[in-house]
C-alpha cells in the first residue's frame, strides 16, 4: 500500500511538472526564415504561429506560387523548431520513455 501511495505521489509531480513545462512552452519562441531572410515566421513553443513577415521584395503578383511555397517552408520549419523545444523540455520529464500520443 505504501507503494502505491508514492507512486501517485510520483505520478503527480510528474504532472505538476508537465503543466509547469506546458506553460513555460507558451512563452518560447522559434524563429524560422526561408528566401534568405524574405519570409520570416515565429511560433510559440507549442507551434501556434505568433508572427509572419514578409519583405516587400518576395511579393511579386506575377509569382504568387513562390511566396506561398516560401511562407509553407518557414511554418513547417517553424513547427518543426517548436515540436524539437517542446520534446527537449519534457524529455527530462519522461525519462526518455517516448510515450505514445505525447506529440501530434
Amino acid at each position: 500500500m505504501r507503494d502505491m501511495s508514492r507512486m501517485l505521489r510520483q505520478v503527480q509531480k510528474m504532472q505538476e511538472e508537465f503543466a509547469r513545462v506546458q506553460q513555460q512552452l507558451d512563452g518560447e519562441r522559434v524563429e524560422a526564415t526561408a528566401g534568405g531572410g524574405a519570409i520570416r515566421v515565429v511560433a510559440d513553443g507549442h507551434g501556434r504561429l505568433v508572427e509572419v513577415r514578409i519583405a516587400r521584395e518576395a511579393v511579386d503578383p506575377d509569382d504568387v506560387e513562390t511566396l506561398e511555397d516560401l511562407v509553407r517552408v518557414a511554418v513547417n520549419e517553424a513547427h518543426a523548431r517548436a515540436r524539437e523545444l517542446a520534446e527537449a523540455r519534457l524529455r527530462g520529464l519522461t525519462g526518455g520513455l517516448g510515450l505514445p500520443g505525447l506529440f501530434p
